[in-house]
């Protein structure tokens, strides 16, 4: 949970900017790209990442530059990216200009239960790390360059002259 909104600013900059990373590493072939005929394809995933930022941040009392949560997912992977780094941008301005950290500990409805501000979006970042795994997967299935988020991907230690871990 947040206590700081500096804080949340600081990890969602660097979180939201690995996101935007790994969205524009897709193709929009690559958006159709399922583990299974019942999975849920990448494009879906991505497209839940961006559609979840007006979702709950609309929960948490503020007005994110995101498509409505019942908007259909482009076909084209270039939106995606163009939306969801809007929606990430709104976000860290919405907080910025309108919370206060002491707001971080009020509570408000979430979901049908009290939630405190900062445990909110602390979920909100936990969300899209969440999905931003999966997709790793479906990238690789798709044969596209996963981007290194918290280190190296196998294919980028050659930068740093040493072999892939095994």
């Amino acid at each position: 949970m947040y206590r700081t909104i500096q804080d949340f600013l600081n990890d969602w900059k660097y979180e939201s900017e690995s996101t935007l990373k790994m969205l524009n590493a897709l193709t929009d072939a690559s958006l159709l790209q399922k583990v299974s005929a019942e999975g849920r394809s990448l494009g879906f995933l991505a497209w839940h990442i961006v559609l979840t930022l007006g979702e709950m941040g609309g929960k948490t009392g503020i007005t994110v530059q995101a498509p409505s949560e019942d908007a259909p997912m482009p076909a084209a992977s270039s939106i995606i990216a163009t939306a969801y780094d809007a929606g990430a941008r709104s976000v860290a301005d919405e907080i910025s200009k309108h919370w206060t950290d002491a707001m971080l500990l009020e509570e408000i409805e979430m979901y049908g239960e009290k939630w405190k501000r900062g445990y909110a979006i602390a979920s909100l970042m936990k969300h899209q790390t969440h999905h931003r795994a999966q997709m790793t997967v479906l990238m690789r299935q798709a044969g596209l360059k996963v981007p290194g988020v918290y280190g190296p991907a196998r294919e980028e230690w050659a930068q740093f002259g040493m072999p892939a871990a095994k």
